[in-house]
């Protein structure tokens, strides 16, 4: 984990600012870089980074083990020679305020294709070794997941379910046939995916040097429309045809009245037990390859999950199933070693979830905007009962903005007008401020507490309302879409980080200023 008392923000690469419709890994990236060094920043948490399915969701992506190919930075594409600065010129067109991927998919997808032609005619023996060395590394995924995505090109994009038997089944000679008819759509994804980790490790080499943490985001499910549940179908509890027979969700809860009907398919906790996890292994080595720290989505479904009929349309109807527990921790640390995760502890959560945690030395969340409301837990995120082992928010990409909660919120369905005036009078008392300054009162509240991470979402250092929100659990369609303007973030953003950060000893001692002077001018003078 990152050493003691330090601060960061929330952004995902798809919010960052650019012209090319939708944040990636080149210019825009770097240069968040250098505010989170000027702010005294030192985490950059993002969500999951695989290539987005259903609802343009990272939770529900095409792999767990690929990156999205929408984040692959067309400037880098023109630098490396892979694309002309002309190529680019459609994508000007797109919108810079949202990421809109109805609009952002289909034209990025082309210049993809353009890139691969002209690798696949100009590349010196140098460079297409490279990607074979790539492919060759990465082959236990790679080559199912490039053949799974060239399938579902050639059938319009549909689930794997809806393919013809043999294929559906991986019948061997019907993949056999597949990969020789659809070589050169194999071939393009695995130029994609290469160019992708090459775009990631340069931004992370970029982190590393200003001594800045990535902390990425693992789901605990995957969607069932993916490459790991069509090549590994014997991991998931799934019907004969290939359809969930149970799905993940969670009960209701202070999210949603109805509970979450999220749609996974579910393990067979069983059968990965018998193969010793080697698909969870190699899930979470893929995932520290690419950063520092993980935060587990959904924590307590290793202890015990909500499971869902296939065939219900809301949560309501599920129940409780035991989880794993620590074998797969224990698998999975003695396969790679101590390991670097934030455990998501959010919703209902039991002993015997805090007990796997604790024994696991594994930090849990706090969450500010819940510390307000009635639920039993509410006290247990007010900062002054928040413990050490936490990473403390004022909200998280599942959250309202700040301010958008102080209002009244958008899908809050939960919250009557009522919870909302008396949570915002209690927050305002708390936090002793109201209105606009509501948002940097929560800040300095997040960061001067005792838990050693503080994470801010970026609106919230904007002081952004609800149309900023990045995600409403429950709702199918328009999440994801915020995006950071340009210009938006500035230096006195920057250096009210900073101050705070320094204020609250979330600075190295050799960069902490304030701080430092202050307990200077305080001492007594030498005699």
């Amino acid at each position: 984990m990152t050493s003691p008392r330090v601060s960061g923000l929330l952004l995902h690469p798809t919010s960052l600012p650019g012209r090319y419709g939708i944040g990636d890994l080149g210019v825009e990236a770097h240069r968040f870089l250098d505010f989170l060094e000027q702010a005294g920043q030192r985490v950059w948490q993002v969500l999951p980074l695989g290539p987005t399915g259903y609802g343009d969701s990272p939770y529900q992506c095409f792999s767990a083990m690929a990156g999205n190919p929408l984040l692959v930075s067309p400037e880098r594409l023109v630098q490396d020679g892979w694309l002309e600065q002309r190529d680019l010129e459609p994508l000007a067109a797109l919108p810079v305020g949202t990421s809109d991927f109805d609009q952002v998919i289909a034209p990025r997808r082309d210049l993809l294709v353009r890139a691969f032609a002209r690798f696949d005619a100009q590349a010196m023996t140098a460079q297409r070794e490279a990607l074979d060395a790539f492919c060759a590394e990465h082959a236990w995924w790679l080559d199912d997941f490039s053949l799974f995505m060239a399938l579902k090109e050639a059938h319009g994009m549909r689930a794997w379910t809806s393919w013809p038997g043999p294929l559906r089944d991986r019948a061997p000679g019907a993949l056999e046939d597949a990969r020789r008819q659809h070589a050169a759509a194999c071939r393009r994804h695995q130029f994609v995916q290469w160019q992708f980790f090459a775009h990631w490790r340069a931004l992370r080499d970029a982190a590393a040097a200003r001594e800045i943490t990535l902390m990425g985001d693992m789901p605990i499910f995957v969607a069932h429309d993916s490459a790991d549940v069509w090549a590994h179908r014997d991991q998931f509890d799934l019907r004969a045809d290939g359809a969930p027979r149970v799905v993940a969700g969670v009960p209701p809860d202070y999210f949603s009245a109805t509970g979450q009907l999220w749609g996974n398919p579910l393990y067979r906790w069983d059968r990965m037990k018998a193969d010793d996890f080697s698909w969870w292994i190699g899930r979470m080595r893929m995932t520290l390859a690419l950063v520092d720290q993980i935060r587990l989505d959904h924590f307590r479904g290793f202890v015990a999950y909500w499971e869902v009929p296939g065939d219900a349309t809301t949560a309501a109807s599920g129940v409780w199933q035991r989880g794993p527990g620590g074998d797969l921790l224990a698998a999975v640390s003695a396969a790679l070693g101590p390991l670097p995760i934030v455990a998501e502890n959010l919703g209902f959560i039991t002993p015997d979830v805090e007990d796997l945690r604790t024994r696991h030395g594994l930090p849990g969340m706090a969450i500010l905007q819940f510390a307000f409301g009635t639920d039993p837990q509410a006290p247990d995120f007010l900062p002054h009962n928040f413990t050490r082992d936490r990473v403390a928010y004022t909200g998280t990409h599942d959250n309202d903005t700040m301010i958008g909660w102080a209002r009244g919120g958008a899908g809050e369905s939960a919250r009557s007008p009522d919870d909302v005036a008396r949570e915002r009078r209690y927050a305002e008392a708390y936090l002793d401020a109201s209105g606009d300054d509501l948002a940097w009162a929560a800040i300095r509240g997040v960061l001067a507490s005792v838990a050693d991470t503080a994470i801010i979402p970026v609106q919230d250092v904007l002081g952004l309302g609800s149309d900023a929100r990045m995600n409403v659990p429950g709702r199918a369609s328009g999440n994801w879409r915020w995006r950071l303007q340009p210009g938006a973030l500035k230096g006195p953003h920057a250096s009210g980080l900073r101050r705070l950060a320094d204020l609250y000893g979330r600075l190295p001692p050799s960069r902490q200023t304030f701080a430092v002077a202050s307990r200077t001018e305080a001492a007594p003078a030498s005699t």
